[in-house]
């Protein structure tokens, strides 16, 4: 189920002090694949993120990008190591004492490209960690209420097709009786062409098979089934994306029987617009959780 969420947090955390940003895309996907971004002093935090995110969703594909930009100048600015600089200028000297005229003391610019001369103060990082899960959890439910509000209109999508079915599955039960009574008026009116008289008890027979090969009568139970369980599932409080999407795949395959038996066009058109709304349904249902 598609979604977006963006937060933000200002703050120090541990010696470092900038601006944290969470943005949080969701896209439909059968199983749940989560896809952290994290930069690099953050990426420690990657086993978290994953575990997080599988605690607040079920399904999608689930893009987390990190940022962290730290304030010019602030607490997370550079500091000179004045002992290594003293170490530095304390061996040069020495070295010049040894070798006269020949050495040259070391310049200001050489000092400071000298490794760990200059660099980041040393800070906590286990602040900053914990800002950035504090900032992500409020970043899930943000989008946990944004696929919320979506799911309330595909589940309202998915129940007036549901209910259509169940409609189109009614007409079908009660076209039995007339199906089987066009059914003895067709065989009796053949019969009634032929040369030769015809047994009475063998058209009772006939009649008798070809309305076992036509019955639909399991198939419209199970399809009231399946369809009063998808409708208690989109009342359900708990991920059923993957339980509907089995469901569809049965309602699928009893209307296609139901269509295969099917002996006259009003039965083959209501099989069709079963299927159809059978159809639609699955498509939506690629987007719940």
């Amino acid at each position: 189920m598609t979604a977006f969420e963006r937060r933000e947090a200002q703050g120090e955390w541990g010696g470092r002090s900038g601006r944290l940003a969470w943005e949080l895309r969701s896209v439909n996907h059968r199983y749940l694949e989560i896809q952290p971004r994290l930069p690099e002093a953050l990426r420690s935090l990657e086993p978290s993120v994953r575990e997080r995110v599988r605690g607040q969703l079920a399904r999608g594909k689930v893009e987390c990008q990190l940022r962290f930009a730290a304030d010019p100048g602030g607490a997370g600015g550079l500091e000179v190591d004045w002992d290594r600089v003293d170490a530095l200028a304390r061996i040069a000297a020495e070295i010049g004492a040894r070798f006269g005229d020949a050495a040259q003391p070391a310049s200001t610019a050489e000092i400071l490209r000298y490794p760990g001369v200059i660099g980041e103060p040393a800070a906590d990082p286990e602040p900053l960690q914990e800002a950035a899960l504090a900032l992500l959890d409020e970043a899930l439910a943000g989008l946990r209420a944004h696929r919320a509000r979506e799911g309330e209109r595909l589940a309202e999508h998915i129940r007036s097709r549901a209910e259509a079915a169940q409609a189109t599955v009614a007409q079908l039960a009660a076209g039995r009786e007339q199906l089987q009574e066009r059914l003895r008026e067709r065989l009796t009116a053949r019969l009634a062409g032929l040369p030769e008289p015809s047994d009475p008890g063998r058209l009772e027979q006939e009649l008798a098979y070809i309305a076992q090969r036509v019955d639909i009568d399991e198939e419209l139970e199970r399809l009231q089934a399946h369809l009063q369980e998808v409708l208690r599932l989109l009342e359900a409080a708990e991920p059923v994306g993957r339980r509907l999407d089995f469901l569809m795949q049965e309602l699928n395959r009893e209307a296609n029987t139901v269509a295969s038996k099917s002996s006259h066009v009003e039965g083959s058109n209501a099989a069709l617009e079963l299927k159809v709304l059978i159809e639609q349904m699955r498509e939506q249902i690629q987007n719940v959780e």
